[in-house]
């Protein structure tokens, strides 16, 4: 249902990956030194976008051995926490900065891409080598269902925040409102958690079938839990370096380069977070394993809707702009478009080729409306 269904891939192919994502940690001291010698913000910006990659991945990757480490309710809990890290912290110096409008992108933009792109390339990339593949039919069923619910709980305060703002106290009420539905969403999402660790037999068990699997298969590679932690720290340091000289030349480069916050936020800042877990996704897609990579896509938008949304509106109440879940029109078609599409490609427990390219279709036709009307749709509601 939630993260925790969807984050243990088998180690080995989160490995590969990561041999050649790790290239570019040279980024990192490039990026350092480009924020301290006061270079072109569009080169800071570039570099620190590129070093988030690689440290997003040693985030993920540490988390997968201390979960293996720790056993399947214990690192289900580590999984599901720091699942999103690395975008948690890009946006959360977002919100210091000010950049609400680019914090919601990033929010919708992350939902769609993980529906949309990662999902179709997914489907795609596997249909081409393996022809039909199967998932778990009843799995995908209830997380799109979740997808679905998430995306709803989402539009209600935008539906109801003009009637809020003309009333008596408008600016207090809509802040409520939007910190009554955060308290509903994380309350959710904890549910759901406790579900899947107290119900081994469920369909979401596929957390401790997948940390079960990923230890046997990887058993000699596994870290120790003190180079498990090691690598965090060391992971988390960069994503907060990064993250502050990224968000510091936002608007400088926007202006530079003709692009949005809103552009930024929904397309460049999920990708450059989440771009190591869409290609382990991809892989194990490759590999036939296509439970496990429906369940990263579906598993991942769900936790960026029902937990880092939410706590992002409570983590803005510590800065001077506070974050409303009151997303635009054009964000709120992105993500009925996005839900239902991946709703109803997971009904029959089977994907194909063809469905991984009309999923991309969609995705590519909202990332060409939004850089064409970037204006526009950072504006109306």
């Amino acid at each position: 249902m939630s993260k925790q269904a969807s984050q243990p891939a088998p180690k080995g192919f989160q490995l590969s990956s990561l041999l050649s994502i790790n290239l570019l940690l040279v980024f990192l001291p490039i990026a350092l030194i480009g924020r301290i010698a006061q270079w072109s913000d569009i080169v800071v910006f570039l570099t620190s976008a590129l070093a988030i990659v690689p440290l997003a991945g040693l985030i993920g990757h540490a988390t997968e051995s201390l979960a293996t480490k720790l056993g399947p309710t214990i690192g289900g809990l580590i999984n599901v926490t720091l699942g999103n890290a690395a975008e948690l912290i890009i946006t959360i110096f977002a919100l210091r900065a000010g950049l609400v409008d680019l914090v919601k992108a990033s929010i919708v933009g992350s939902i769609i891409g993980n529906l949309l792109l990662v999902l179709g390339f997914s489907f795609l990339i596997g249909g081409l080598k393996n022809g039909i593949q199967q998932f778990n039919r009843r799995t995908a069923s209830m997380n799109a269902t979740m997808v679905i619910f998430a995306f709803l709980a989402l539009a209600v305060p935008s539906a109801f925040d003009q009637a809020l703002v003309n009333g008596a106290g408008g600016v207090n009420r809509e802040l409520f409102f939007s910190e009554g539905i955060a308290l509903v969403l994380i309350a959710l999402y904890a549910a759901s958690i406790v579900y899947s660790l107290r119900t081994p037999k469920a369909p979401f068990s596929e957390l401790e079938r997948g940390l079960e699997s990923a230890a046997n298969e990887t058993h000699a590679a596994a870290m120790s839990t003190g180079a498990a932690l090691g690598l965090l720290a060391f992971a988390t340091i960069g994503i907060v370096l990064m993250s502050e000289s990224l968000v510091g030349t936002v608007e400088t480069v926007g202006r530079n380069l003709g692009l949005s916050e809103f552009f930024i936020g929904i397309i460049i800042v999920p990708l450059i977070g989440n771009v190591a877990e869409h290609l382990v996704a991809i892989q194990v897609a490759l590999k036939n394993r296509m439970d496990l990579s429906v369940n990263i896509s579906l598993g991942s938008s769900l936790q960026v809707a029902l937990f880092v949304a939410p706590v992002l509106v409570f983590i803005s109440l510590f800065f001077e702009k506070k974050l409303l879940l009151v997303f635009t029109s054009y964000e709120l078609a992105a993500l009925a478009s996005a839900s239902v599409v991946a709703a109803l490609v997971s009904q029959d427990g089977e994907s194909n080729w063809v469905e991984g390219v009309q999923l991309l279709a969609v995705y590519i036709i909202f990332g060409l409306a939004f850089y064409l009307l970037p204006a526009v749709a950072g504006a109306v509601h």
